[in-house]
């Protein structure tokens, strides 16, 4: 039975399961619901996501939601299997220290961009006006963040050193930010530049370009 995704291309948590798929070389289906308001029907809420989120994925029968416990399922399934791509070592050491920079993304990375990637992207397609005071917030703390970050990627390509799965956790959402005209704040740290041009021009993450339709 082939791996069904169900979500939506404009969403970066979907990307981020469809650059896992890609890289780990698996086949799939995805499928994009024809409305917002079909995630919250009963059907839904019972056999995808009980908070009527999206994405959630079916593996022969097997159903699972929220995106990092997808992609690590994924990983620890089939990593190896398809593809020579590793996303999570099998070394006890270099995977604790992808699940550490994974709570960095979650914890300091995310959240701001999140905000500033909901204004000026989502909120717009919306055809709601941008809060300038959350852009401004977001842009702040960001700003921070990425201080942290210049220093965290000396003399190193990727988070880790290798590319990992906390490399490909930051990709959807950043592009997002990048699209919309903030790339001065990635391109004036040159390690965060270097590190973004690495992980933004894998061929997986061109194919989903290419391939999905994004907001």
């Amino acid at each position: 039975m082939t791996i069904q995704l169900t979500g939506y291309s404009i969403s970066a948590y979907c990307l981020v399961l469809l650059h896992v798929l890609k890289e780990l070389g698996l086949s799939y289906e995805f499928t994009q619901p024809n409305s917002f308001e079909e995630i919250k029907t009963p059907e839904y809420l019972a056999t995808k996501h009980p908070f009527g989120k999206i994405p959630s994925l079916n593996d022969d029968g097997f159903q699972i939601y929220e995106t990092r416990a997808i992609a690590h399922y994924l990983v620890k399934k089939y990593q190896g299997t398809k593809s020579s791509t590793v996303l999570i070592p099998s070394d006890v050491q270099k995977a604790a220290l992808v699940e550490q920079f994974i709570s960095v993304e979650i914890s300091y990375y995310t959240q701001p961009l999140g905000k500033l990637v909901g204004q000026l992207v989502f909120a717009k397609r919306r055809g709601n006006e941008p809060d300038l005071k959350i852009i401004n917030e977001a842009r702040e703390e960001l700003e921070k963040v990425l201080d942290v970050y210049e220093k965290l990627l000396e003399d190193k390509d990727y988070l880790t050193g290798e590319f990992s799965l906390a490399d490909l956790l930051h990709i959807p959402l950043t592009n997002y930010a990048i699209k919309a005209g903030e790339n001065d704040l990635w391109n004036k740290r040159p390690n965060v530049s270097r590190w973004w041009k690495n992980i933004s021009e894998r061929e997986c993450w061109k194919n989903i370009l290419n391939e999905y339709t994004l907001a």
